[in-house]
């Protein structure tokens, strides 16, 4: 289908994500995460769920002292699959930053290419899906102990609804501290298919089954 035939293709639909609450952008969910795990440690807050109504790239940018800018693009480049330099590398790479649990590199612009051709030729598809659960071994070969088996981001649902590309986002842990790097990239892979579909981009619906404030709980 040519850009202009696959948005204007769209399933009747009724999205339950207005019953959830909405944050005009990631700035706004950032600070609600933030507050809802200020115990920290071993508190955990069980099955958040959160809209963002701006999912615009820059304005899911949210810069913080263990996340400024050159960091939160290094990190997206890396896990889109882009090309880096060793010299970003040595600047940004931290292990605070999230290790194996965070890197979602492997297959990434193949994945992506998926989506593209899924919604381009049938964009009434439920098949829009982006799984980041290993880097290479199979669910069969699953290992609690193993922290490159065990990523934190789970699956990106992407569908084309209103004539936009919108987005849920399946997140198995999320430590509030590291959202900001997450969001960033899920901004701008759903951005990226949007502009190869030709189409805007609409709200990004987040949910996290296991919310804890920092990396200091057991077995994030």
């Amino acid at each position: 289908r040519t850009h202009d035939e696959s948005a204007g293709v769209a399933a009747p639909s009724k999205n339950l994500n207005t019953g959830f609450t909405h944050f005009p952008s990631a700035r706004q969910m950032y600070a609600h995460l933030r507050e809802i795990t200020k115990p920290g440690g071993e508190f955990v807050v069980h099955n958040f769920v959160g809209v963002i109504n701006d999912f615009s790239v820059e304005a899911s940018l949210v810069e913080t002292e263990l996340f400024p800018r050159g960091a939160l693009e290094f990190y997206t480049k890396k896990n889109m699959g882009w090309d880096f330099t060793q010299e970003e590398n040595d600047t940004w790479y931290l292990a605070e930053r999230g290790g194996e649990q965070g890197d979602y590199r492997d297959g990434m612009p193949e994945k992506i290419a998926n989506v593209i051709d899924c919604l381009q030729n049938e964009p009434l598809s439920k098949r829009a899906v982006i799984p980041i659960p290993f880097s290479s071994e199979g669910s069969k070969t699953v290992d609690w102990k193993l922290q490159g088996q065990n990523k934190c981001c789970r699956e990106l649902h992407l569908y084309l609804e209103d004539g936009k590309l919108k987005c849920t986002g399946i997140v198995r842990m999320q430590n509030a501290n590291i959202f900001v790097k997450n969001i960033h990239f899920f901004a701008t892979l759903v951005n990226h298919v949007a502009s190869e579909l030709g189409v805007q981009v609409g709200e990004y619906t987040h949910w996290i089954s296991h919310l804890c404030h920092d990396r200091s709980a057991t077995s994030c």
